[in-house]
């Protein structure tokens, strides 16, 4: 029978990544799964007989779940059989829906693209249409839902201990990166027996940056197909979409991230097409896109786009 994993305090970890976390579940390369996710402490909750609905088991987790170090409540994780150290994870974002009729959206000061801009900050819950798949800000503009998941990570080596959900790393994790929705793969390196997938932090839209320091944060539900590759020696995760392939780096320093997002992209390109490192570069700069992922998350990302196109016509 296919996964269908759901929220509850037993299938979720909040705020943090660890290799020695027990899975809550395991599942065969090329299994379909469905996982669920709440998004939200419970100072983000919306208030009663405000029209929006938090789930029993949202308030469940609230009352049993201890918070780790960041704020994001994931859902697993899910061991793979066989995965190991240097193998990698294909993981195919079947679909994405809206699970909540709310989100929330927060500027903390001291925080996000901007820390000085708004001295008081605070939290705003959003009304979300599933069936029109729209966003209502509280000016009246309605935002098309374009809903992903910002984390998705398998666990880091276990001798790195308990890591914060907030830092993206090459385990994946808080990656935030709106291209990752349905239709998309991301490929992520196992560095745990196991690989211990995990995912949360539901976005129903955001733009490139997340630059107040959140997106509209809200419970969804994913279907993905996970296939483990052998052998696969990833040093990060990178993705593809049905017109790009994507790479990405991480880094407090923007331009290191640019400069790690890049190279990465110069060595798929020469994987791919036997082109030479100067060769690719120039195809790079005269193709690709650098874009920034996000800026609030103390490892800012970059991630590069490069047309599928452009892979073609290469020896």
């Amino acid at each position: 029978m296919p996964l269908d994993l759901f929220p509850t305090p037993e299938c979720v970890h909040w705020g943090f990544f660890d290799g020695t976390l027990p899975p809550v579940a395991e599942i065969a390369s090329g299994d379909v799964v469905t996982i669920h996710t709440v998004s939200g402490g419970t100072e983000d909750l919306p208030p009663d007989g405000g029209g929006m609905t938090v789930r029993p088991e949202h308030r469940r987790i609230l009352a049993a779940v201890e918070p780790g170090p960041g704020p994001h409540i994931m859902t697993g994780p899910i061991a793979v059989h066989g995965a190991e150290p240097g193998d990698a994870l294909r993981v195919e974002i079947l679909e994405v829906s809206l699970r909540d009729d709310w989100g929330f959206n927060l500027i903390r000061p001291g925080a996000g693209a901007l820390p000085d801009l708004v001295p008081k900050g605070g939290r705003i819950h959003l009304p979300i249409d599933r069936a029109r798949g729209t966003v209502r800000m509280p000016w009246g503009l309605e935002i098309p839902a374009r809903p992903f998941f910002g984390v998705i990570g398998t666990a880091p080596p276990p001798a790195d201990g308990r890591l914060t959900s907030i830092v993206p790393g090459a385990f994946g994790g808080n990656i935030d990166n709106k291209e990752l929705t349905a239709g998309a793969v991301l490929h992520l390196p196992v560095w745990t027996a196991g690989a211990l997938l995990s995912v949360g932090d539901g976005h129903a839209a955001q733009g490139d940056g997340e630059v107040c320091l959140t997106a509209v944060e809200t419970g969804l539900t994913g279907r993905f197909r996970i296939e483990l590759v052998k052998g696969a020696g990833l040093a990060g995760p990178w993705a593809e979409t049905a017109d790009h392939v994507i790479t990405m780096g991480f880094d407090p320093d923007l331009d290191e991230a640019a400069r790690i997002a890049l190279r990465a992209m110069i060595a798929l390109i020469s994987g791919r097409t036997g082109l030479s490192a100067e060769e690719a570069y120039r195809l790079c700069s005269v193709a690709a896109d650098l874009r920034v992922t996000q800026l609030v998350n103390r490892h800012k990302g970059i991630h590069a786009l490069l047309p599928r196109w452009a892979l073609q016509g290469a020896s």
